[in-house]
């Protein structure tokens, strides 16, 4: 067979040395996927779990968006969704739904992160009886609630019940009147205050609430409604709440 026969089989196979070698790198990138995939997530649950301090045996779902391996190169997550049926955050315990954004995988703070927490009555009476409001338990009825308590005028405990709508505003629970009951008769605002004076002024007006001292300082309540029996609470989070412990801990409300 002379040279030239020879360049000529060369030049036929040459394509095809080429396709296989582009065919086993694909091959080997959709293994490294797939591997990163498989083992990202429990990487990604223990950096949450240790930063964030939150037990060990947390339960914890995470979900990564994109193509992952070249992310895991970069060393940084375009976008993390973390969800959970239980957790306590701060003082209150409910399920939770964050999406974060721009997660570091080898320390540093998050580009962004917002979220929701679903809490029900009774996580939802425990922000309300922090207060200074004389309130004993909390029924939802969608769009409201029925807070239920007591005030006391001449040393008489005088039973009451208010209806309110809830919402967010400024960090802050805002509690805005409806309607209300006391001692069992349905008052409109001018006869409670006619009747009943300062004692139970707080009935007929808008109440604000800090509960500042019951999150983390590092999140902020920017939305609150009822859904079912549930409260939705709207959360916006400080990126650098992973890598500043004073952000982890509770907030001060002044």
């Amino acid at each position: 067979m002379n040279r030239e026969s020879l360049n000529q089989k060369r030049r036929v196979r040459w394509p095809w040395i080429l396709l296989v070698i582009i065919l086993l790198l694909a091959a080997l990138a959709v293994a490294a996927e797939l591997v990163t995939r498989a083992v990202l997530p429990g990487i990604a649950r223990g950096i949450v779990i240790e930063q964030l301090a939150l037990p060990a045996d947390q339960q914890l779902d995470v979900e990564a968006s994109g193509v992952l391996l070249p992310q895991v190169i970069g060393g940084r997550l375009d976008e993390l969704h973390l969800s959970t049926d239980s957790v306590t955050i701060g003082g209150i315990t409910g399920s939770a739904d964050v999406t974060a954004i721009g997660v570091p995988l080898r320390g540093g703070d998050l580009t962004d992160a917002s979220g929701t927490v679903r809490i029900d009555q009774e996580q939802f009476t425990h922000l309300v009886a922090a207060s200074d409001l004389p309130v004993d338990e909390i029924r939802f009825s969608e769009p409201d609630i029925t807070a239920s308590g007591s005030f006391s005028i001449f040393g008489v405990p005088v039973p009451i019940s208010a209806t309110v709508t809830p919402a967010a505003d400024a960090g802050e629970l805002l509690l805005t009147p409806v309607g209300a009951q006391i001692g069992g008769a349905t008052l409109n605002a001018a006869e409670i205050v006619d009747r009943f004076g300062k004692a139970a002024a707080w009935i007929t007006e808008p109440q604000r609430i800090c509960i500042a001292d019951q999150l983390p300082a590092g999140l902020t309540m920017t939305g609150l409604k009822i859904d079912g029996p549930e409260a939705v609470i709207d959360i916006d989070v400080d990126g650098a709440i992973v890598t500043d412990p004073a952000l982890q801990q509770n907030g001060v409300c002044s």
